[in-house]
């Protein structure tokens, strides 16, 4: 859009919210070290100002939805897109008596992507170029490999993505810890001896459990990457852990962080070697850049968890981003109700410039029959 054809700034105004939630099924019954699932949450949210439209999200219950039509609009409408701090503020004011975990996190991450990709959308560029490159693209790590995979299952999802240029991959761990030894193995078979393998536990071990299992991956898979052993609040136990794994293996969590005060005591506790990041539940892309400016004085690496496509533009924009997670069930998604989605090309993912905002559109008649 020339900037002949836009508003005066004072001006503008955001005129309409639509939001919705969707129940999508996955493509089988899945399960990690301490859940399993059928379908996955998904809740949209648009903005409108000046007769463009931005787009957020995030993954969870459909009572994120009904929340941010019932408490968040009328804290929007009216409201100028380039307030975007302003907003954020006054949402959070609104919860203060409920806290702003969990939900409300995912509610307020959603509007601020949403004002983002609006306010790029106003402006008529690219995100990237409204929050600054620090990388021409992002690299990315296949993640699936879940405990409900049969063996045979999980190689050929690896070297599926292998194929695709993929050199790190991620696989759940932890529902039989038993079995967690032949899994690595095959892992390792199906990828080869120069790729990396990363584990996530998702919380399923006790201390002294996720120590042994660390000892066995080291050895029986070079595993490198050990993600959330312990609950996200056992900042403790994540220390012990780190201090007594062995060498090179990195301790890595945070996806469950969803403000910045988390951020700072589990950097404080010096509890992981790499932070995890989640713009749809820890303040959307405000916040994520908040963590990632955390992570730059703590001198650690960050990197993003799940939703990749959300992900490619603040994380080519965070200085200490490392990588981002290419979660299958998300990508999935990704793909078939979003156009607009880039795709992994020799292993990394790359911002499209020739589109404005983060370059997604969601295709809602297409989404329309997972209505929640």
């Amino acid at each position: 859009m020339p900037s002949s054809s836009l508003p005066a700034v004072s001006t503008l105004r955001i005129d309409d919210l639509r939001v919705a939630a969707f129940r999508i099924p996955t493509e089988s019954p899945e399960s990690d070290g301490t859940l399993e699932w059928t379908a996955t949450g998904l809740v949209v949210v648009e903005l409108a100002a000046a007769g463009e439209r931005g787009l957020g999200y995030t993954y969870g219950e459909a009572g994120i939805g009904r929340l941010i039509a019932d408490e968040l609009e009328t804290l929007v409408i009216g409201r100028d897109p380039f307030d975007i701090g302003g907003i954020g503020r006054d949402i959070v004011a609104r919860f203060r008596n409920a806290g702003r975990q969990g939900a409300v996190a995912q509610a307020l991450s959603a509007v601020d992507i949403a004002l983002w990709d609006l306010k790029a959308r106003l402006l008529q560029v690219p995100l990237i170029a409204l929050l600054g490159a620090a990388r021409a693209s992002l690299p990315v790590y296949g993640s699936g490999g879940f405990t409900s995979y049969a063996d045979a299952e999980l190689q050929r999802q690896f070297r599926g993505w292998s194929e695709a240029g993929i050199s790190r991959f991620k696989m759940k761990v932890g529902r039989e810890p038993e079995r967690d030894r032949d899994r690595v193995r095959a892992a390792r078979a199906a990828i080869g001896d120069g790729a990396a393998l990363f584990v996530d536990a998702n919380s399923a071990y006790t201390r002294n459990e996720a120590l042994v299992q660390a000892r066995m991956f080291v050895d029986e898979a070079d595993v490198r990457w050990l993600e959330q052993p312990l609950p996200p609040g056992d900042l403790d136990g994540l220390r012990f852990l780190r201090g007594r794994v062995p060498a090179g293996l990195r301790i890595a969590d945070g996806e469950y962080g969803y403000d910045l005060n988390y951020f700072r005591r589990l950097l404080e506790a010096q509890a992981v070697d790499v932070v995890m990041a989640d713009a749809t539940r820890c303040g959307g892309i405000t916040g994520f850049l908040a963590v990632a400016v955390l992570c730059e004085t703590w001198m650690l690496p960050l990197s993003s968890h799940c939703a990749p496509a959300l992900h490619v533009h603040p994380g080519c924009a965070a200085l200490p981003m490392i990588h981002a997670e290419y979660f299958h069930d998300h990508a999935r998604i990704e793909q078939t109700f979003f156009d607009g989605v880039v795709e992994p090309a020799g292993g990394e993912l790359r911002p499209d410039r020739s589109r404005p905002g983060h370059g997604l559109v969601f295709k809602w008649a297409d989404a329309a029959p997972f209505a929640a």
